[in-house]
């Protein structure tokens, strides 16, 4: 082939390029090889076009086009016709043409593939797809699957739609060191030893927190980044040992403007790469609502199905496990009268639910340390059968009145001393019933929301003390101020999170600037001066200069991919993840390294027994 450039992509040809002679350049995706005609199903990231190789083409030509294998890389030359009418396929943007080759050039064959690239599914509709490690060690191949070329491009748009938002408000991109001092804090910290300080270690930062403050009282009143981040923790679907995250902090606001900010730019992407349109403003629901009412911090609000409040059951009968529940109450939460005995009604789904089903329910809420999962149905005549039923006959009427329950539905109870025990366990069974029962309303694909009123301190039982809920640095509500040392389960704290279809997506807050309420924040948590000092004391040094006042947030960028493309696992919007071992099966790292770079580095190794 003289000029074997491509000329235009495989996913750009339409009606009205017939008669125009191109070169296409790609891999061959499939063939069908009819004797005296070859069809050819040539793909890039761009498409996928229709080869033919019939009568008009050279023997040559003819011959390499039967030898075509999947996977080839080839550069093709010939004329765009159109398909006849019979032929033309729909689901296809280039459906309606194919291209005459009168000359054909393989860059590269291919091996026998170690999985299919194109799309297999069964008879139910589900796609068929190689095991992951087989994937991550090929992931060159993988990447090549419609689905996985879907999602790193949406990525990317995703990126830039990023960088346009924030950069038309007046943020600046500005980058933080990816070396930087070790404040062992949360999840471990991943460590660089320095060659030139023999003994001495970088980390790589879990997130830019410290410098973007700093920043702040530096003068950039508009930080963003896309920024990298690392946590040396247990892998799983949604987490990976390297992450990235949509970092932003600003100077002289508030919270409603972190959150409106937060709001739009989200508003703009989901516009800019799905033209999705998100409500201008989000839902906000105050921490103990949520555990209250969906038993989750990050709750799926795309069903509407409530926990509610049965503590008025305990008085209807002598089942004692209820009467626990019901005086239920929590060292650090600001209960309002809230108590440990919570019901769920499931609607309409008491002839459908066996005790088969019921129990598989009750395993879940056991798992979310419940002691077990009470329930009752509600027959056609209105009365109550099954489980508890016999403890409360006669109290029908009261006990669906108050609950807004109805004939066929089933109700479910989790009673704990601990009200927040109780919430989490029935709160996992709401979410499994919503999967189960398909109960997410079509027409509400992505529901943000803002989890606000976060409690500050939380108090640890196994060590006696409080901890920070959030981080250190978070600025308590002011209103809390003055009871800070004397009733510190009561405080709130100026944060915030931002959910999306039952997860965590952001995390944020207002900040402290003033180094003295700083102190009192590390006293309060036993943090003593000198260690404060030593992990911190180059952010506390520059409060001393002029803080503004300042907040932010950082939503994960990979989670929000993941759930843009409706994926279970961030591995799936990552162009090379790690495993759920924290390795990559492709380049086969961690690796052990020669013995003279350790030497370099003032490390000795030792062998570990497994």
């Amino acid at each position: 082939m003289e000029n074997s450039k491509r000329t235009v992509t495989c996913g750009e040809l339409t009606k009205a390029d017939v008669g125009r002679k191109v070169v296409l350049n790609g891999w061959v995706s499939r063939t069908r090889d009819l004797g005296a005609l070859v069809f050819i199903r040539l793909r890039d990231r761009y498409g996928i076009t229709q080869v033919t190789v019939g009568d008009k083409a050279s023997e040559q030509v003819k011959k390499i086009a039967s030898s075509l294998k999947s996977e080839f890389c080839i550069a093709v030359e010939g004329i765009v016709s159109p398909r006849a009418e019979k032929d033309i396929n729909t689901d296809m943007p280039t459906g309606e043409i194919e291209v005459e080759a009168n000359d054909i050039e393989i860059f590269t064959t291919s091996q026998e593939l170690p999985f299919s690239i194109e799309e297999v599914r069964q008879k139910d509709g589900t796609l068929v797809v190689a095991n992951e490690d087989l994937r991550l060690k090929y992931r060159y191949l993988d990447l090549r699957r419609e689905p996985m070329q879907h999602n790193i491009i949406l990525r990317s748009k995703v990126s830039f739609a990023t960088r346009e938002y924030l950069t038309s408000k007046g943020f600046l991109e500005i980058e933080t060191p990816t070396f930087i001092k070790s404040t062992p804090e949360g999840a471990r910290d991943y460590l660089v030893p320095s060659r030139v300080h023999p003994g001495k270690f970088y980390s790589l930062p879990q997130s830019p927190q410290l410098y973007k403050q700093i920043l702040m009282v530096s003068g950039f009143d508009k930080y963003f980044q896309i920024a990298r981040c690392y946590r040396d923790e247990d892998a799983r679907g949604d987490r990976q040992p390297e992450f990235t995250q949509i970092d932003m902090e600003m100077s002289f606001t508030n919270r409603d403007e972190v959150l409106s900010t937060t709001e739009g730019m989200m508003g703009y992407i989901f516009k800019k790469t799905l033209n999705y349109d998100l409500p201008a403003k989000f839902d906000r629901i105050s921490w103990d609502d949520a555990f209250d009412f969906y038993g989750s911090d990050k709750p799926d609000l795309r069903f509407d199905m409530k926990l509610q409040d049965a503590a008025f059951m305990a008085e209807l009968s002598d089942f004692n496990a209820f009467k626990a529940g019901a005086a239920a109450s929590d060292k650090n939460i600001e209960r309002h009268k809230r108590s440990g005995l919570k019901a769920l009604v499931v609607k309409d789904v008491a002839d459908k639910y066996s005790r088969k089903h019921i129990e598989q329910l009750e395993a879940i809420a056991k798992i979310n340390h419940a002691k077990g999962l009470a329930w009752m149905k509600i027959t056609q005549d209105g009365k109550f059968e099954g489980g508890i039923s016999k403890f409360f006959a006669g109290k029908e009427e009261e006990i669906c009145l108050k609950l807004s329950a109805q004939k066929n539905d089933l109700l479910l109870f989790v009673s704990d001393e601990k009200w927040q025990t109780a919430c989490v366990a029935l709160g996992a069974v709401r979410k499994q019933l919503g999967k189960d029962l398909n109960l997410y309303n079509p027409k509400d694909e992505f529901h943000f929301a803002w989890i606000i009123d976060f409690p500050y301190f939380a108090w640890n039982e196994e060590e006696n003390k409080w901890e920070t809920e959030h981080h250190m640095f978070t600025l308590p509500q002011k209103k809390y101020w003055d009871t800070l040392e004397s009733d510190p389960g009561s405080v709130k704290g100026d944060l915030y999170d931002l959910v999306l279809n039952g997860y965590e997506l952001a995390s944020g807050s207002m900040r402290i600037n003033d180094p003295a309420l700083q102190q009192r924040i590390f006293k309060i948590v036993g943090y003593s001066e000198e260690r404060a000092q030593k992990a911190f004391g180059f952010l506390v040094q520059a409060f001393k200069f002029g803080a503004p006042p300042h907040g932010g947030i950082a939503p994960g960028l990979d989670r929000l991919i993941m759930l843009m493309c409706h994926e279970e696992s961030i591995h799936e919007v990552i162009a090379f993840p790690k495993n759920n071992m924290a390795a990559s099966p492709m380049d086969d790292s961690p690796s052990a390294v020669d013995e003279q770079q350790l030497k370099d580095l003032h490390i000795n190794c030792y062998d570990v027994e497994e």
